[in-house]
C-alpha cells in the first residue's frame, strides 16, 4: 500500500505555510500510518481536511471547478489573506515501502484575464543512491508547458527520453491527462494514489436513508450510500458477509446481532437485535450514536480501502467512553497488511489518549494569525511524560503541550 509521507500546504486558508512529515527538502519524520491533529476551534482544522479535498478535486474536476464549490467561493477566497503568491502543495509518498520517494509539486493563481490555472506542476524522484542534487522529473510543465518522460518502453532503445507537452487547457492537470496514458507509468501510478483518497464525515440523517436498490464499492462522504454498501459487500463477498456482520455487532454496544434482510424491491436491510428488546430494528430506527459506530466499523471491513483516509471528528454524537476503543481500532486497520494511512482531526482527548506523540500534531494559531503545525514528540518534555505513563489526551487536556488550547 502507498504512504503519504510528507505534505506541505502554501497559501491555503489560514494554512500559509503548514508543512507535515518529510517533504523534498527537509529531513523530519515520515507520517505514521495513523496521525490525529488537535489544536482549538478556528486553528485550521477543516482547512486543512479541506486542503485534502481539494486536491481530489483538482485532479477529477479541473482547478477552476475545485475552486468554485460552494463551501470555497473562488481562488480569491481561498488563498491566505494578504498573500498575492499561488496555492501551494507538495505531496510526497511511496509506492510501497521500498520505493524511493516521489514528490508531487502543484502551484494555482489566477492568469491574466482572472481564470484559475495550472501555473507550474511537477512530479519527480531522485535516482537510486542519491541523496542530494537535481532529481528525475517524470513531469513538469510551467504555464502551459513542458516535458514529461517518454516511459519505460523506450530507455533502453533511446534512453531517458522526453517528450514535450502542451496543455490545452490549464485548468486540468497534467498528470489528469498523461496519468491515463500507459507510456507514463510513474504518472498513472501517483495519479491512482492521489484519486484514491476518501474523506469522511460521517451525517447519521444521511445514511438512515433507504435509496434505490443498487450496489457501491465503497461509503461515501457522508454515509449517504450506507445501504448501496452493504449490497455490493454482500454481492462480492457472499461467503463473509455474516462473519463481518458478526464482527461489527460485537464491537457496538448494546447490539446482540446483525442481520440482513432482502426487502421485496431487492434492497438490502439490516436488522438489529437489541439488548432488552423482543422485536428488532432496522438502521432507520438506531441511534446516531449507534449508525456512527456501525459506519466506521464497516469502513474498516473494506476489503480493498482507499490509500489515505482522512476522518473529521468522529467523537460527535459517540460517549466518550467509546473513543479509546474506536482509536485503537483505527491503529489496527492502518496497520494490517495492505491497510490504509488515516488522518484524523479531533477535539476529543479520550480519543487522543490511545495514541504516541508521533502520533499527535497540533494545529494552533501564531501570531501573525496563522496556523502552525507541531508534532508532540518535538514538545519538549512530553515523551518522557509519555514513557512514565501519562497518555497523550491527559497531557493535552492538563495543558502540559502548552499549545493547542483557547
Amino acid at each position: 500500500m502507498a504512504i503519504l509521507e510528507g505534505l506541505q500546504i502554501q497559501n491555503f486558508r489560514a494554512l500559509k505555510n503548514v508543512t507535515l512529515g518529510k517533504t523534498f527538502d527537509n529531513d523530519a519524520d515520515a507520517l505514521p500510518r495513523l496521525m490525529a491533529v488537535i489544536g482549538a476551534n478556528g486553528t485550521g482544522k477543516s482547512s486543512l481536511m479541506d486542503a485534502l479535498g481539494f486536491l481530489g478535486d483538482c485532479l477529477t474536476e479541473g482547478v477552476q471547478s475545485a475552486c468554485d464549490k460552494p463551501n470555497r467561493g473562488g481562488l480569491d477566497r481561498l488563498r491566505t489573506q494578504g498573500s498575492t503568491d499561488a496555492i501551494k502543495f507538495e505531496v510526497r509518498y511511496r509506492e510501497h515501502s521500498d520505493a524511493r520517494p516521489i514528490s508531487y509539486s502543484l502551484h494555482i493563481d489566477n492568469d491574466a484575464r482572472g481564470r484559475t490555472v495550472v501555473v507550474y506542476e511537477r512530479l519527480r524522484q531522485r535516482r537510486k543512491g542519491q541523496s542530494w542534487g537535481q532529481p528525475f522529473s517524470f513531469l513538469e510543465i510551467s504555464d502551459g508547458q513542458g516535458t514529461a518522460w517518454a516511459g519505460e518502453a523506450t530507455v533502453k532503445a533511446e534512453g531517458n527520453r522526453r517528450d514535450d507537452v502542451k496543455m490545452s487547457d490549464r485548468q486540468v492537470l497534467g498528470i489528469s491527462t498523461l496519468g491515463t496514458l500507459a507510456d507514463h507509468p510513474r504518472i498513472a501510478t501517483f495519479r491512482s494514489f492521489l484519486s484514491g483518497w476518501y474523506l469522511s464525515y460521517f451525517v447519521p440523517h444521511s445514511a438512515r436513508g433507504q435509496p434505490m436498490a443498487g450496489a457501491e464499492p465503497h461509503l461515501d462522504r457522508t454515509g449517504e450510500n450506507l445501504a448501496k454498501y452493504l449490497q455490493f459487500v454482500a454481492r462480492e463477498h457472499p461467503s463473509g458477509f455474516q462473519a463481518m456482520l458478526d464482527r461489527i455487532a460485537r464491537k457496538v454496544p448494546g447490539v446482540q446481532s446483525i442481520e440482513p434482510v432482502a426487502a421485496p424491491d431487492k434492497r438490502l436491510l439490516l436488522q438489529f437485535r437489541s439488548e432488552g428488546y423482543a422485536e428488532p430494528f432496522f438502521q432507520q430506527d438506531m441511534s446516531d450514536g449507534t449508525l456512527k459506530v456501525l459506519a466506521y466499523m464497516l469502513l474498516m471491513e473494506d476489503p480493498s480501502p482507499p490509500p489515505l483516509i482522512g476522518i473529521e471528528e468522529p467523537e460527535n454524537g459517540l460517549h466518550h467512553q467509546l473513543l479509546g476503543d474506536l482509536a485503537c481500532e483505527f491503529k489496527e486497520f492502518a496497520r494490517k497488511k495492505g491497510g490504509p494511512q488515516i488522518l484524523i482531526t479531533t477535539h476529543a482527548p479520550n480519543f487522543v489518549d490511545a495514541l504516541t506523540p508521533d502520533e499527535v500534531w497540533i494545529l494552533e494559531k501564531g501570531a501573525d494569525g496563522f496556523s502552525q503545525m507541531t508534532c508532540a514528540a518535538n514538545l519538549e518534555g512530553v515523551r518522557a511524560m509519555y514513557d512514565e505513563g501519562i497518555p497523550m489526551g491527559s497531557l493535552w487536556y492538563s495543558n502540559h503541550f502548552g499549545i493547542g488550547n483557547p
